[in-house]
């Protein structure tokens, strides 16, 4: 029998109803914002190349949300969630400059993170290599919505910080198992877009709830690595994936609370099954059916301080091709390899060689004795998170993927051996010039490590 959603909601507020007044706990103060992020053009929409017009309506809308945290010693934090992509390097340092002249947020205290719906707008011009087919006009369409995009952006961390009050936070998780690697080996190599149910994989749904000092549900922040993909790229709708609809799920179940989701290492992982509208929504459904029951139960509550460490640090590539090569793939190559090698070949002119090296974003969020956040940019493969909880103790860590700069896969050392499109050829989307060297675990590991102890 179906339990009526107008039923299963009164259940769960009399679950939370019925536990103990909430005292604010260490001193914490929390705010939540959102605001609407859709855009009001129909323009080009980002994750799937196969696309070949724009936006044609909004199944779902999208939102951009903020949680601000205030410790007891004074220290304020701000994280952003966004239906979309993923925030390319220079929209990141735009809002990250814009909010610390405005609200006096350093750095280290905003953390930015996206969905990676890939039924959203484009924003920016890092995947620029994958949508050939847009014209000019489309282009400008673009940058338009990312300039409206910023200055959204920028009033809802405006908002969760005007909205701070006395609060508990507190820290506990949950599973969801819908996610399945998605890099399978055949007799032509590892490809992607499959379903290997032997592959590595992250069933983890790590949660923050928030409560003001009544027990009233301010926000309940949920993060899983799975790819948002269970719309493919014949759908035409903007909307916010099976996690968009997890959010918004959980908002009817904790009325006036702002649910945010955090991408975790899902890059080679897809949801299964895959298939539209109505399997996102089932996926959604699923995974917020499993924070709102978890949430209903006692987290232990965490203590401050928080302690936030921001770096960027270089990660190399491997020797690229020649310019040769480039200049044979704007003969020979596909669409995409064309649009690729005319970049590359532009660089080479203007600059005389390649980059070498990229300037990775890593960010840690230590929450006292009790919760360490580690966000990762990229789309990270989830060797990183099961390494790092093997490494530092699983119990009290997060670790989020696709946060602050999403300009690149982050292939794990056995994924750049095993090669195949997370590699490799994704490379060529995001306009870089080839794989990564071999050093980039060890390198991204070694300073995450770093960054845990001077949170310390």
């Amino acid at each position: 029998m179906q339990i009526p959603h107008a039923v299963r909601c009164a259940c769960l507020l009399l679950l939370a109803a019925v536990s103990p007044l909430v005292v604010a706990a260490q001193g914490w103060q929390a705010g939540a914002a959102s605001i609407t992020i859709t855009p009001e053009k129909p323009i080009w929409m980002a994750g799937y190349g196969n696309r070949d017009r724009p936006a044609e309506g909004t199944a779902q809308q999208l939102h951009a949300k903020a949680l601000a945290l205030r410790d007891d010693a004074g220290g304020r934090a701000v994280l952003v969630t966004t239906d979309m992509l993923g925030f390319p390097q220079d929209l990141a340092r735009r809002v990250t400059t814009r909010a610390e002249q405005l609200y006096g947020l350093s750095r280290e205290r905003i953390l930015l993170n996206s969905s990676h719906t890939h039924t959203g707008p484009v924003v920016g011009r890092t995947l620029a290599a994958a949508y050939p087919k847009m014209s000019d006009e489309q282009w400008a369409d673009v940058d338009e919505y990312t300039q409206v995009l910023e200055d959204k952006v920028i009033r809802v961390i405006g908002q969760a910080l005007a909205n701070l009050k006395p609060a508990e936070v507190s820290f506990g998780r949950t599973r969801a198992g819908f996610a399945v690697n998605r890099r399978l080996e055949t007799p032509d190599g590892f490809k992607g877009g499959n379903d290997n149910w032997e592959g590595p994989v992250d069933h983890d749904v790590p949660i923050l709830r928030v409560r003001d000092a009544e027990g009233t549900m301010l926000a309940i922040v949920f993060g899983y690595a799975c790819h948002n993909t269970a719309i493919r790229g014949t759908d035409y709708e903007f909307h916010g994936g099976w996690a968009g609809t997890a959010q918004q799920v959980i908002e009817e179940d904790y009325p006036g609370a702002v649910a945010l989701f955090m991408m975790g290492c899902g890059a080679d992982a897809n949801p299964y099954p895959r298939g539209g509208v109505e399997m996102a929504n089932q996926h959604g459904k699923t995974i917020a059916g499993m924070v709102s029951r978890a949430v209903a139960k006692e987290f232990p509550a965490l203590a401050g301080p928080l302690k936030p460490v921001y770096e960027e640090f270089p990660v190399a590539f491997a020797q690229p091709p020649p310019r040769e090569e480039f200049e044979r793939r704007l003969r020979q190559g596909n669409e995409y390899e064309q649009f690729h090698a005319r970049l590359m070949l532009k660089t080479f002119d203007e600059k005389g060689s390649l980059p070498r090296r990229y300037p990775y974003p890593a960010q840690v969020w230590r929450f006292g004795d009790g919760l360490t956040l580690i966000a990762l940019g990229g789309e990270v493969v989830v060797d990183y998170a099961l390494r790092l909880k093997k490494e530092l103790g699983a119990d009290k860590l997060w670790v989020a993927g696709y946060s602050n700069d999403v300009f690149a896969y982050i292939p794990s050392l056995r994924v750049l051996n095993e090669g195949g499109y997370e590699a490799e050829s994704a490379m060529i989307y995001y306009g870089q010039p080839g794989r990564f060297a071999s050093s980039i675990e060890e390198t991204i590991i070694g300073k995450i490590h770093e960054l845990v102890k001077k949170a310390r």
